[in-house]
């Protein structure tokens, strides 16, 4: 007997819910049959939606399928090290996790991002000059086809795990760095670590550069850390940086052994390149997918694994609210509930002021107090505004929501959806609670609703009861437990190859 296949089987248990949902409202005392119980009616309902979505609960599951082997955990504890190690950092007080901290599921403990120039804490009182958006989590950026608020790190192909396109940077890597079906870049998170190290304000600093930036920014050079590059032939500082970050990597023997573990002595004076720091921090973000959310166990047949009202919420999002229409989970979203394009959603624009521990960026616009999104990357005024819709795995880690923290509370932030004319007309960055020093310097509210998405145009009602269901299922409804602080924070390392432990992570103390 020929056996089904898995699709096949979804597809029977597809008809048989929605037949049990239509009969539901066909029995009864006089039809002779019950009817289901509401608990049962909503399971029926939720269940074909997540059928109809394409939503199975189990792409954490197929992360190594798609790699096409199985992580190596010695090169994703290196990768670890190198995490929380200021040795890429070449102004020497800052790490990956300073900004991705594991406080707050891998992301920003901050409404938006500190780097260089912290006073060492990671948590809600951390200090420094800021930079210009928020840092987003690395938890489950192994499924996002498209990084960063800007989006200008990318995946041609669509598919973060197939470079057949090649992977897509700005200038001046471009496509020519990370080009089709280049082995070196399998992935393109191993392709985007190439990137951090040669980042100013986040970790590389401003000690002695004197070309290829604004002049402004030569107040920043506090002398501290080493000397960065100058620019190189190509007009670019990058190559430089890698190299200096590759002769700090070869001079721990602890870091050459370790690397040597994995990959062997592959050159002769160091076994240590560039590629392969990029591979263990790529390999370290792979041991980071956390998407076991009670959704993900709904989907997989257990009904007990959300309350009533996240999946009332469940059916808000996916109907009526039509939160799915931009966070989206078939297909090439990965069930990451984004559709990993770029929106101009009515954000307010808000900013740092500029200067010596107030920002470190200098922000676009007539008042420098406005950040261009996706127009930065392509030149295009009709992308201004835009950024990549916000993938919702695990908001409950998140300190703040949006690209540049406008809102700190996601219920604020979901209203912000429901009306967002209206939310844009009567945005105070003082009621919204975000930090004092991003008060005060808002950009015109016409300028960001002028090219507005049509889609974020009209305004939704829901009842006080649907938006509570719906924020009760967007905080918990996608929560992996392990996303919370005590199980993050058993990552971070006491020692580390360079020396100790430096940053101080709040929540973890």
């Amino acid at each position: 007997m020929q056996k089904e296949a898995p699709r096949d089987r979804r597809r029977l248990a597809f008809m048989w819910t929605w037949l049990a949902v239509l009969l539901a409202g066909c029995g009864g005392p006089d039809g002779g049959t019950s009817q289901p119980a509401a608990g049962e009616l909503i399971d029926q309902k939720l269940s074909a939606v997540l059928y109809e979505q394409g939503f199975t609960g189990r792409v954490e599951q197929s992360l190594e399928r798609r790699l096409g082997r199985k992580l190596d955990p010695r090169l994703a504890d290196v990768g670890r090290l190198l995490f929380f190690d200021r040795i890429s950092n070449l102004h020497n007080d800052n790490t990956c996790a300073g900004c991705h901290a594991p406080t707050n599921g891998f992301g920003d403990s901050q409404p938006m991002a500190i780097g260089i120039q912290s006073n060492l804490l990671v948590g809600p009182h951390r200090l420094g000059p800021r930079n210009q958006r928020r840092t987003p989590t690395v938890v489950n950026a192994a499924f996002y086809p498209r990084l960063m608020w800007n989006g200008r790190f990318a995946a041609l192909s669509g598919d973060p795990f197939n470079n057949a396109l090649g992977f897509q940077f700005p200038l001046p890597e471009g496509v020519s760095k990370f080009g089709p079906n280049n082995p070196r870049y399998p992935h393109l998170l191993v392709a985007q670590a190439h990137m951090p190290p040669t980042e100013l304000n986040e970790a590389a600093g401003f000690t002695g550069v004197l070309d290829g930036i604004d002049p402004r920014l030569q107040v920043f050079d506090d002398g501290m850390g080493m000397r960065v590059p100058g620019l190189d032939a190509s007009g670019s500082r990058n190559e430089a940086i890698r190299e200096v970050v590759v002769q700090r990597l070869n001079a721990v023997p602890d870091y050459v052994r370790k690397f040597a573990e994995v990959f062997g002595q592959v050159r002769e004076g160091g076994a240590v390149d560039i590629d392969m720091f990029a591979k263990a921090i790529a390999e370290f973000e792979f041991t980071l997918v956390r998407a076991n959310a009670p959704l993900d166990r709904f989907a997989r047949g257990d009904a007990g694994a959300m309350t009533a009202s996240q999946k009332h919420g469940a059916l808000l999002f996916f109907g009526k609210a039509n939160c799915v229409s931009c966070h989206a989970v078939r297909g090439a979203s990965n069930e990451m509930f984004s559709d990993f394009r770029m929106h101009n959603i009515g954000v307010p624009q808000i900013a740092p002021a500029f200067g010596p521990a107030k920002g470190n960026t200098i922000f676009d616009g007539p008042g420098e107090n406005e950040d261009f999104g996706l127009e930065q990357v392509t030149g295009e005024i009709g992308d201004r505004y835009k950024f990549r819709t916000s993938p919702l795995r695990n908001l409950a880690a998140q300190p703040a929501f949006f690209h540049n923290g406008a809102f700190v509370k996601l219920e604020d932030a979901v209203r912000h959806h429901l009306d967002v004319l209206a939310s844009l007309k009567n945005y105070d960055a003082a009621k919204a609670g975000v930090a004092p020093d991003l008060v005060g310097r808002t950009a015109p509210v016409d300028t960001v609703s002028a090219t507005l998405d049509p889609q974020m145009s009209k305004a939704l009602r829901l009842t006080e009861a649907e938006f509570a269901d719906l924020v009760n299922f967007l905080r918990y409804g996608l929560l992996d437990e392990r996303v919370r602080p005590g199980e993050m924070c058993k990552l971070v390392p006491d020692k580390l190859p360079s020396g100790p432990q430096f940053l101080t992570f709040e929540a973890c103390r």
